[in-house]
């Protein structure tokens, strides 16, 4: 597990500093005597050669995970994998890849453009995961990746590194409703996830699932800095299967609604 908690330890520490400052003061309310458990992290990527789901997979399958469940998002031109460690308390990682060659001919030019900026040797570490932006990128053609992908321009703006972690409720004494936590997060002046419902899921799909808003941070552009939506904090649930077996996987319908955690 040292090589795992490394790499979650570098994803987390990017995670806080650069895309969800709030996520330490989250972590702070809801601590109790044991860690907080991370059920899982997600993290993006365009689905090119050169940084496709695969690429980004590598680094843990290096580690021990394997691949678990496929998911598609039409909507969002999204396609996506989970995986998991064969150590239960290992966090399940979640990889989307947008569909670049979904979209018009001048957003697939300019991201194909962004990613040819990559030197080839950036990916030989597992850092490149929690790396960052590897381009140059102005304002403009972040807001025109926007205009026709959420995704696209998020992805532009930050680059690499995890938009999400993942307080697991089956871990904790405190609180054991997800309705609990986002009572909890208003309290304290916190925007919770409205979309589809402020929980998404359910006990009947063995996952139920919240978020925050994304933090507004903090971007350097070529041509100056701007504040935009970076990470969140997830909060989820899950219940047992037919087997007494904490279901392991993910809902399309919820997931769906949590990608929107970093619209404007």
């Amino acid at each position: 597990m040292e090589r795992v908690e490394q790499l979650f330890n570098g994803l987390w520490q990017d995670y806080v500093t650069r895309l969800c400052p709030s996520a330490l003061q989250i972590h702070d309310l809801l601590a109790e005597e044991e860690p907080l458990h991370n059920d899982h992290i997600a993290l993006r990527t365009f689905n090119l050669p050169m940084v496709g789901l695969d690429r980004l997979a590598a680094p843990f399958i290096a580690i021990g995970y394997q691949p678990k469940g496929r998911y598609r998002f039409e909507g969002k031109k999204l396609y996506a994998e989970h995986f998991e460690h064969p150590n239960p308390l290992a966090p399940k990682v979640f990889i989307s890849e947008l569909m670049v060659g979904q979209f018009s001919s001048l957003f697939q030019q300019t991201v194909r453009e962004l990613v040819a900026q990559m030197p080839e040797t950036s990916l030989r570490d597992p850092a490149f995961l929690y790396g960052g932006r590897q381009w140059e990128l102005d304002f403009a053609t972040y807001e025109l990746l926007l205009a026709e992908s959420e995704y696209g321009g998020w992805l532009a703006a930050h680059g690499f590194g995890a938009n999400h972690f993942t307080v697991s409720l089956n871990h904790l004494e405190q609180f054991t409703e997800v309705r609990e936590v986002n009572h909890l997060l208003r309290h304290n002046g916190f925007v919770i996830n409205e979309a589809g419902g402020d929980v998404k899921g359910s006990a009947k799909v063995m996952l139920e699932q919240s978020s925050t808003m994304a933090d507004r941070v903090e971007v350097g552009f070529s041509d100056g800095t701007y504040a935009i939506p970076g990470g969140f904090y997830e909060f989820a649930k899950r219940y047992p299967d037919e087997d007494g077996e904490l279901f392991s996987g993910f809902v399309e319908a919820s997931a769906d609604k949590i990608f929107e955690s970093t619209h404007q």
